[in-house]
């Protein structure tokens, strides 16, 4: 999709917030979304500043961070996000240590899904136009099924979805949609063995 065709299919969109959560190239200096991503900041640094011990304090940021699922996720501080509020989980999703979310635009997650360290997941992207890109940024929605299991610094790219018990190789990077039940790795990643839920002992 060109530059000028994000710049004029939303043109209905009222605020920059409404741009950037359908797609829209929008203005990330917009005041809102600066108080929001500030406010996030400020939930992560206290996530990231707590104590293995301080569990119920974990929850109740987590709870306040996430758009949904901070009841049940755990999360192996230091983690980061843009918004937090535009990442949705399903029960008992793991993040290890050092995870990145940029979350412009929303990022869901299944039931079960287990991150190992430094997994970095991207909403976020830029316009190819270098003047364009000055001012204006853009996103795109990344989908992650139930019981997938993507290794250690493995990044995601903007766009992509990821099909239930599929498991990403460690330090993959996803750039086009990956099916369920496969085993998918690689730069740029790619199925290497399919049907790997028939391995299973259940």
């Amino acid at each position: 999709m060109g530059d000028a065709i994000l710049t004029t299919r939303f043109t209905a969109l009222r605020s920059e917030r409404e741009k950037m959560l359908a797609g829209a190239l929008y203005d990330a200096l917009d005041p809102e979304l600066v108080d929001q991503r500030e406010r996030a900041r400020d939930l992560c640094h206290d996530l990231n500043a707590s104590r293995e011990r301080d569990q119920e304090l974990r929850r109740r940021l987590l709870t306040e961070l996430l758009g949904s699922g901070g009841d049940s996720v755990w999360i192996q501080p230091p983690f980061y996000c843009d918004y937090g509020s535009n990442i949705r989980l399903g029960q008992r999703v793991y993040f290890n240590f050092n995870c990145v979310v940029l979350d412009v635009c929303a990022v869901d997650i299944g039931d079960f899904s287990f991150f190992g360290p430094g997994v970095q997941i991207y909403t976020a992207s830029h316009p190819l136009e270098a003047k364009l890109r000055r001012t204006q940024e853009f996103g795109k929605p990344v989908s992650i099924g139930s019981d997938v299991w993507v290794g250690g610094g493995a990044i995601i790219l903007p766009g992509v979805t990821i099909g239930s018990r599929t498991v990403i190789g460690a330090g993959s990077v996803v750039t086009k949609d990956i099916p369920e039940g496969v085993l998918a790795a690689g730069n740029p990643c790619r199925v290497i063995r399919e049907n790997i839920a028939g391995d299973s002992d259940e």
